[in-house]
């Protein structure tokens, strides 16, 4: 192949060019072809850095909260928490219709300043003599707000790859949003040692603290990202056969393009995976959210344990579905998106039912007085504060399942050995079913801009994100888990059904009309 710069630039990558096969039509060259990943590429990063924005203030929110405004309570906390996701579920579709019709690069840099400047926001919600819960909430609100361009880099993606390379792609965009909330905690934990007092920029007002460090972070890393974007990230946009289509955000025209194929997309499949990945999601934030309240219920942990025993449980999950994204992109090779996907949801469910109580020994019961001491069951922010919260008397705090709790007398305990044979079947099924719902969404769309769809598919994984803890907050303090869990594998069950009778009709679309074969 020749080198850059020389005549044999202009000839195709592949030789070949019978109709049909993935060099009719296109003339790729070898810098074309390395422009169009580092773009991918670049947008790897931008998801990855959306998601330790998430994450990287997860473990300080509450303790923050309470620093800034006494007034803030546990009802409060769970609207700060869930003022990301709705801030996501707001603005993804509007980024996606602006990414429709404008080059992309406008919406994803729009969208990080506004991210960089909500994370500036979160480091001054000290300063105001009242009202900061407020400002915290507008900050974390924004800073989800920012994160709709999750949207624009899904549909980017989407129409930059061919149908060969889509599958991949996704699981690497999967696999370093993974990998970013992850490693977010794990820096707030670094920032841990400087302290709440941390250092104070007094000429400008700001404080340097294990509180504010992580954002400033978020916020420089954000800077960064509107760098590579407008210096490294190009328009292209790619048939499901893999040639060059026109497009309204392609800067430089080209007689080698081609038209983008004309066809209805197939609405009912498009619906029902919103659907499933509606269900995915809302069965992974229940089962994050729930976490640490079972397993203090259930092995009468106290605060500090539950912390750092289920911190370790959720970073081995990451790591676990880190490697099964690199796993599927094999797989999916050889028994297809559809099985993958059906193969995943069953594997959860089974992950539920293993969490079902079996058995006739009973947890230990917490009968002392709780007022001040045990896990709040009153909202869903009251259970998150069990994430944060340290007891004033470490010997002498309570433990176990709450006598308040009327199920707590009679529904048998969940073994550590279910617990953990839940997580890996959950770690295995979960990242299966995320990856393949939004690559065979994509496929469903085809070649066509896919901004507005992808803000719908985000915006209602961000619903799923809001929904699934309240569901599980109510549902296990008042039912306990043996109804809690028996529900969400109806859930799945009703889902796996779902994808049953459609299951003939998730095929891409180009082979749906008949532009190439699957």
């Amino acid at each position: 192949m020749a080198g850059l710069g020389t005549p044999s630039e202009e000839e195709p990558l592949l030789g070949d060019r019978t109709p049909g096969s993935r060099e009719w039509g296109i003339i790729e060259t070898e810098e074309h072809y390395k422009s169009r990943w580092r773009s991918i590429r670049i947008l790897y990063l931008t998801m990855f850095l959306s998601s330790v924005g998430f994450s990287i203030v997860i473990m300080s929110i509450w303790p923050y909260l309470q620093k800034i405004d006494e007034t803030a309570d546990a009802s409060f906390l769970g609207w700060v928490i869930a003022s990301f996701s709705l801030g996501q579920m707001v603005a993804s579709p509007v980024f996606g219709l602006w990414s429709n019709y404008r080059p992309r690069k406008e919406p994803l840099v729009v969208s990080i300043f506004i991210s960089v400047v909500a994370n500036c926001l979160y480091a001054y919600v000290h300063v105001p003599a009242s009202h900061n819960k407020y400002y915290m909430l507008a900050a974390r609100g924004l800073v989800g707000f920012g994160a709709g361009n999750v949207a624009v880099v899904r549909a980017y993606v989407a129409g930059a790859t061919s149908l060969q390379e889509r599958t991949s792609s996704m699981a690497n965009i999967s696999a370093c949003q993974a990998l970013g909330f992850i490693l977010g905690p794990v820096f707030q934990t670094c920032f841990a040692l400087i302290g709440e007092k941390g250092v104070t920029w007094e000429t400008i007002q700001l404080q340097i603290n294990m509180y504010t460090a992580p954002v400033l972070l978020g916020a420089f890393l954000g800077v960064l990202n509107i760098i590579l974007i407008l210096i490294v990230l190009r328009e292209h946009r790619v048939d499901d056969s893999g040639r060059q289509c026109k497009n309204i955000n392609f800067e430089e025209a080209s007689t080698d393009e081609v038209q983008v194929p004309q066809g209805n997309i197939d609405q009912v499949a498009v619906v029902t995976t919103n659907v499933l990945f509606f269900v995915v999601l809302f069965i992974f934030a229940l089962f994050e959210t729930i976490l640490t309240p079972l397993t203090m219920d259930m092995y009468a942990w106290t605060r500090e344990q539950a912390v750092l025993y289920d911190g370790i449980i959720l970073a081995a999950l990451g790591v676990e579905a880190i490697v099964v994204f690199m796993g599927i992109k094999l797989l999916s090779k050889k028994v297809g998106e559809r099985a993958l996907l059906l193969g995943g949801l069953v594997v959860v469910c089974a992950g539920f039912f293993v969490l079902l109580p079996w058995g006739s020994q009973l947890p230990k019961v917490q009968w002392e007085d709780l007022h001040n001491n045990s896990i709040p069951n009153t909202t869903f922010g009251e259970i998150v504060i069990a994430l944060w919260k340290s007891p004033s008397d470490p010997s002498g705090e309570p433990t176990g399942c709450p006598v308040e709790r009327a199920w707590c007398l009679y529904t048998p305990v969940i073994h550590l050995a279910q617990l953990f044979t839940s997580v890996v079947l959950i770690g295995i099924g979960y990242p299966s079913c995320n990856v393949m719902s939004y690559t065979l969404y994509s496929k469903l769309l085809g070649p066509q801009p896919q901004g507005v769809y992808m803000g719908w598919l985000t915006a209602s994984g961000s619903a799923a994100r809001i929904l699934g803890p309240v569901y599980i907050s109510q549902v296990y303090t008042s039912w306990g888990p043996r109804w809690a869990f028996s529900l969400v594998c109806g859930f799945v069950v009703l889902t796996i059904t779902l994808l049953g009778v459609v299951y003939r009709r998730l095929v891409a679309f180009s082979v749906r009309h008949g532009n190439i074969q699957e």
